[in-house]
């Protein structure tokens, strides 16, 4: 028996990172996935991968910022399985800048991803989870949504703003049967912080290995985080071992908000 038996869920951002890694942990525990994404081709292969015959994924375009987008999953998540009682808001970017050199449309696009993404996930599918009789949400935070981190002003904005948006659902959604809890990742070797990772050329595993060499320097236990390790918190507020847990932040960083090191 898996974790997710009979549930559905959509995972935004699922083509790759952490996104493909909380689909493929989620379908392993007995959940249909609704895959969803802007990088078609990358999403289409490992919904057809995770399938395998049995069909269990199906993979949606998905532009998070677009309400018309959202409407389109939802109908294309109910006729492949009947119906949606998960949602993960996992998609997002990240820009690096000063903040007040950030031009106004670099602010207002990661907003519009970051944040306007998980207001529309959450205003569009919690009424279908609702419908469903109940289920879960898990929102995409980060570290920086619960401290400052200079350099990435928009980005720590946006990811406060969904800690936020997590704590109202919560409380407005619980009479109907839905949990609303949020993961703050810390750094996590993906695409977003190892760019060398979308680099055919490059030597991801050096690359990686650099990574862990930063925050040795950083992080108490010494090394970046792995996708995985986000995805099996992910799994834990999406299934029955969270049933008393809702509007929640969970820092997942390798104990890097718990102070500075002096040795």
């Amino acid at each position: 028996m898996g974790k997710l038996d009979g549930r559905v869920v959509l995972i935004t951002g699922a083509a790759r990172g952490q996104g493909e890694r909380e689909a493929r942990l989620f379908a392993g525990e007995g959940a249909r996935v609704v895959l969803a994404d802007v990088l078609d081709a990358q999403g289409e292969a490992l919904a057809k991968e995770l399938t395998a015959g049995e069909g269990r994924a199906v993979y949606v375009h998905l532009d998070v910022g677009r309400e018309e987008d959202w409407a389109a999953a939802v109908t294309s998540a109910k006729n492949a399985f009947g119906k949606i009682d998960g949602l993960v808001n996992n998609a997002g970017i990240l820009r690096f800048n000063e903040l007040t050199s950030t031009p106004l449309a670099e602010f207002q696009q990661i907003v519009q991803v970051n944040q306007v993404g998980a207001f529309l996930g959450i205003k569009t599918v919690a009424p279908e989870i609702a419908a469903a009789g109940g289920g879960t949400i898990v929102n995409t935070a980060s570290y920086t949504g619960v401290t400052g981190m200079a350099y990435v002003g928009a980005y720590t904005a946006t990811k406060h703003a969904i800690v936020g948006l997590t704590r109202v659902a919560a409380l407005e959604l619980a009479a109907k049967g839905i949990r609303v809890n949020a993961v703050c990742p810390g750094a996590i070797d993906t695409a977003m912080s190892n760019p060398a990772q979308l680099d055919p050329e490059a030597d991801t595993e050096a690359a990686a290995q650099a990574l862990d060499e930063l925050y040795r320097k950083l992080v108490p236990l010494g090394r970046v985080g792995r996708p995985e390790e986000v995805a099996a918190l992910a799994l834990f507020l999406s299934c029955e071992d969270s049933s008393y847990i809702t509007g929640q932040p969970f820092v997942i960083d390798g104990g890097w908000l718990a102070g500075v090191s002096v040795l």
